[in-house]
């Protein structure tokens, strides 16, 4: 029997290669496209100033990691970082004009990359899944 850890990790690198193959359409990487994606969700949920800092937690990433992620995406214009007008020692990071509503986009594909890997599950099992895969979030972010 195959340990669930392997499980879980054949089923990442496979929506990862179908996410970065999506991504690569865009000159991206698929964890590029997520912090991305996520730089666009805050700002069209109302945050007024999103901080590196804030994205390191939200996405598990260290700060140097994030650091060279979103060196990359200014480079390639997909991002602004500009002083904050509310702390000077923090960069706010927003989207480009290239990049504004992005998140709409990305959760297209991710729903047909999960289409895609769960296309021999019935509907109801699709919404089980996602439904035990909330409940693992959920216990993992009180850990």
């Amino acid at each position: 029997m195959m340990p669930f850890g392997l499980k879980i990790a054949i089923i990442n690198r496979a929506f990862r290669k179908k996410l970065d193959e999506k991504a690569e359409a865009m000159g991206l990487t698929s964890v590029q496209l997520r912090v991305l994606g996520s730089i666009s969700r805050l700002e069209a949920a109302g945050e007024t100033e999103i901080h590196q800092n804030d994205l390191e937690r939200l996405e598990h990433v260290s700060h140097p990691a994030m650091t060279k992620l979103l060196q990359r995406l200014e480079a390639k214009g997909f991002i602004q970082c500009v002083s904050s007008a509310k702390d000077r020692r923090y960069k706010k990071i927003t989207c480009t004009e290239r990049s504004t509503g992005i998140h709409h986009m990305i959760l297209a594909q991710d729903q047909e990359v999960f289409e895609d890997i769960c296309r021999n599950l019935t509907q109801t099992q699709k919404q089980e899944l996602s439904l035990l895969a909330d409940l693992l979030l959920k216990d993992i972010e009180v850990e």
